[in-house]
């Protein structure tokens, strides 16, 4: 199969579809890959090292559409790479498609196959194409929010793991999945005094067991979530559904709650945000300030760290990604339940229930659509 990797072009997003190690495996499998020009520049990849596993270098993004069949990438593609793709192409990449009503419209236009790294399952019910991102995104979060609690960046000056004889920052992650979890780890190593919600008691029971009393667990109602953010200096929205858009779990009329120039970081902003005044920001500008609470709402965190982030999402794309080359976009989806989960376009058919619904658009179920 003709594999294509365009440069990613969305604001300070260094990471890459393929690292050398992949692409050295795919051309053993048998396929042609082609790189555009310093695509791996970002996360430490050089052209060289491309060229001596067996890719071929083509300097623009329109000659990477021209040349390949299967296109892998990292995030969405933006307007003027959809703009490229035609309806030979299989597109296998991020795309948080419920929330962008225009790219839905283009994908769909296209009459390109698109694949969805976020939605595809595995038999435990797992995202395993999210999780190695959602793991660095939770434990960005706290990072995030800790460093936006400076005095100097309009926070409330107060040190996340506090001092002897002073009481640490109070970290509030509302939601106990893979983000929260992580988001978890890191605040309390740093020392933060954590408080976490979901509906979920088994995700909160297992917590309590690896965390013991140095953390505090909620079930996610109302009046907790209340209690919650009066006392919280980070909030850290960590809510996921899969496919579809964020639920709205705190309002503004909620930011009067929290202590004046607290911080939100919004680690589910890419399908919408959990939060009523959320909107995206990028890592060029990625606060803002609503009601004297700092906003942090950046829609492609682990960006960030490009090189760890690539190789963690390497790890976990590269088998798909042999399976779909190896035998084939359709077999592959009417074959692979799983993957098949992960099918957002067919020949101009949304294939995907939840964006359907989100966006009340007609949806055909996946496996009739590759069967028409």
């Amino acid at each position: 199969m003709l594999i294509g990797v365009p440069k990613e072009i969305k604001n300070n997003e260094f990471r890459v579809g393929l690292t050398p190690n992949s692409v050295s495996e795919l051309i053993h499998h048998g396929h042609q890959v082609y790189i555009e020009k310093e695509a791996g520049t970002g996360s430490g990849f050089s052209d060289q090292e491309y060229q001596q596993v067996g890719a071929t270098i083509l300097k623009t993004p329109t000659e990477i559409f021209d040349a390949a069949e299967l296109i892998i990438k990292v995030k969405e593609p933006q307007a003027c790479e959809r703009s490229l793709l035609k309806a030979k192409h299989t597109l296998f990449t991020y795309l948080h498609l419920a929330p962008d009503l225009q790219q839905a419209e283009d994908l769909l236009a296209s009459q390109a196959c698109s694949i969805a790294y976020e939605t595809i399952t595995n038999a435990s019910g797992q995202l395993p194409l999210l999780l190695p991102m959602s793991e660095i995104a939770g434990r960005m979060s706290v990072l995030q929010g800790a460093y936006y609690l400076q005095k100097s960046l309009a926070g409330r000056g107060v040190l996340i793991s506090g001092a002897p004889g002073v009481e640490p920052a109070t970290v509030v992650i509302i939601g106990a999945g893979v983000v929260g979890s992580n988001a978890l780890q890191i605040a309390s190593g740093m020392g933060a005094r954590v408080l976490i919600l979901d509906k979920n008691i088994q995700s909160l029971r297992v917590l309590e067991q690896r965390y013991g009393n140095r953390i505090q667990t909620f079930y996610a109602n109302r009046e907790n979530l209340v209690s919650c953010l009066k006392l919280a200096d980070i909030v850290i929205g960590a809510v996921l559904v899969a496919g579809d858009n964020a639920p709205k779990l705190i309002s503004r009329k909620d930011l009067s709650l929290m202590k004046p120039h607290s911080v939100i970081v919004d680690v589910a902003i890419d399908q919408g945000g959990c939060f009523e005044t959320s909107h995206p920001t990028t890592h060029q500008d990625p606060v803002y300030s609503i009601d004297n609470i700092t906003h942090y709402c950046v829609a492609n965190m682990p960006g960030a760290f490009p090189r760890t982030a690539t190789e963690a999402l390497n790890n976990a794309t590269l088998p798909y990604a042999l399976e779909l080359a190896d035998k084939g976009i359709q077999h592959t989806l009417l074959t692979k339940p799983f993957i098949r989960e992960g099918l957002h376009t067919w020949k101009g058919q949304l294939c995907n229930e939840a964006v359907a619904k989100a966006q009340n658009r007609r949806f055909v179920d996946a496996e009739t659509a590759l069967k028409l």
